[in-house]
């Protein structure tokens, strides 16, 4: 396994605040982690410590085998890294500012020119090279953010919020953008937006007051939902309930749930035990019961119920 970063008992305190209290995980080489949680839920925090730009009171981060800490220059090489903001000097044109970044990372002559010209056009800034930063939409100093953490083409991308403020053109551009780097990087991803998570990350993880309270695909973490492979039913209203008894009476279905009931239609949900398929299981009762339906689909839920259903934090805290 190629393990790019590797985050060991990280905690971080702010006076008699843990944001951060002992997150450990790694990300290899061809993965695109989704970095979920509410606000103040220590994100951010745990961010900057993996790229070396906040000090753990205890743990460590690893970059590139590279003790973050303990060689910071060294590991920092390896890193591309994106903070929430993505501050840049507002009186520069993004020409200048790149230039100036290519400077810092080292990259000289045809090496610096080469750099600058696959950035710039894989962040779409040519229109804009010569504006200054100040005056640019939130949207574009976003897009120079990204640009100044590609510049360098790390092995490690830590990006917070990469597609805040961009519209929807432009998100779908960072996102193909990431997945397109993705093959030969360790990329963590810090988002709101639980739509990224399935367009881009091979991976999830939410944190929560500080912990990692889940961990897995998309589709794992769909799993743990209460109606994770439930069917859904829409019926006349006159076979609602003996669709219902129906159900009920089925080893394979947990409970049914009513969830409306019309003059004309109504719509009913067959629960699963242990999540498993039942799709045939309800249809074939149904028919034999004499029971039509018009429409009959599984649910797989989405993000923002997973995510509801795993974090207990109170959302109205400031950000870590």
């Amino acid at each position: 396994m190629d393990e790019l970063i590797i985050l060991d008992g990280l905690t971080k305190r702010f006076g008699s605040l843990t944001a951060v209290d002992g997150i450990s995980l790694t990300v290899e080489k061809g993965e695109v982690v989704g970095f979920l949680g509410p606000n103040g839920a220590g994100k951010s925090t745990t961010m900057k410590m993996a790229a070396g730009f906040l000090e753990p009171d205890s743990g460590t981060a690893e970059v590139c085998a590279y003790d973050v800490a303990q060689h910071p220059r060294r590991a920092k090489a390896h890193i591309g890294y994106m903070p929430e903001g993505a501050p840049c000097y507002g009186e520069m044109t993004p020409l200048a500012f790149l230039r100036f970044i290519a400077e810092v990372r080292g990259l000289k002559g045809s090496a610096r020119r080469e750099a600058i010209i696959r950035t710039v056009d894989a962040t779409q800034l040519r229109g804009v090279l010569h504006q200054s930063i100040d005056t640019l939409s939130k949207g574009f100093k976003r897009r120079v953010g990204l640009a100044q953490a590609i510049l360098h083409d790390p092995d490690v991308l830590i990006l917070d919020e990469p597609t805040d403020g961009l519209d929807p053109n432009q998100k779908h551009h960072v996102r193909s953008l990431i997945k397109s780097m993705a093959k030969e990087k360790a990329i963590i991803v810090s988002t709101h937006i639980l739509e990224e998570v399935d367009a881009v990350c091979t991976r999830a993880i939410v944190i929560d007051k500080g912990k990692i309270v889940a961990d897995g695909t998309s589709r794992e973490l769909k799993h743990r939902l209460d109606y994770n492979n439930a069917v859904a039913i829409r019926l006349n209203s006159e076979d609602l309930d003996r669709a219902r008894a129906v159900l009920d009476a089925l080893p394979s279905v947990g409970k049914t749930q009513i969830l409306s009931r019309g003059k004309n239609k109504s719509r009913l949900r067959a629960m699963t035990v242990g999540r498993r398929q039942i799709t045939a299981d309800v249809i074939d009762a149904l028919r034999s019961n004499g029971v039509q339906t018009d429409e009959l689909f599984v649910e797989q839920g989405n993000l923002d119920d997973v995510f509801r259903q795993i974090t207990t934090s109170d959302t109205g805290g400031a950000n870590a």
